[in-house]
């Protein structure tokens, strides 16, 4: 029998899941010596796995073309979310950010988590600084100018 402890190899992890494994084939009670072992062997294998397999969330793309892809959909089905066939070109190049309401389209319509929508995309070339920013450096520049050429 197996001492519990936190996983670190392949190896453990196959001997602990083929515990887990043999222990819920039996279908232990709650509460019982079994089911509480079953129950421990579990978490440690669902930690060691949660550790081992990690997996990337995909960008927001990345998901709307997945869900596309599943769904047998054309970016012409998403024209009535997201605006008209030209915006769904441009966001699925990655050169219009999804709004707020295309985002709730998207999520009901689509069934993706609104959370992997709202995140920039890795390489999003609309990524601009502020417009402000930008403006009051190019203001004081030109007042400076101003003032020397007095």
């Amino acid at each position: 029998m197996l001492e519990p402890k936190i996983i670190k190899t392949d190896e453990q992890y196959q001997a602990y899941l083929a515990e887990v494994d043999r222990l819920a084939a039996n279908d232990p009670a709650p509460g019982t010596a079994d089911g509480d072992r079953l129950e421990l062997l579990a978490k440690l294998v669902e930690d060691y796995e949660k550790t081992r397999f990690q997996f990337n969330r995909p960008g927001p793309i990345e998901a709307i073309r997945f869900r596309m892809e599943e769904q047998g959909l054309r970016q012409v089905d998403l024209a009535p979310m997201l605006g008209g066939r030209n915006r769904v070109s441009e966001v699925l190049a990655g050169k219009r950010p999804l709004t707020v309401a295309a985002i709730r389209a998207l999520s009901d319509a689509l069934h993706i988590p609104a959370d992997l929508l709202v995140r920039e995309p890795e390489t999003a070339p609309y990524r601009v600084t502020s417009h402000r920013r930008t403006r009051r450096k190019a203001g004081v520049s030109r007042q400076k100018t101003r003032e020397q050429n007095r």
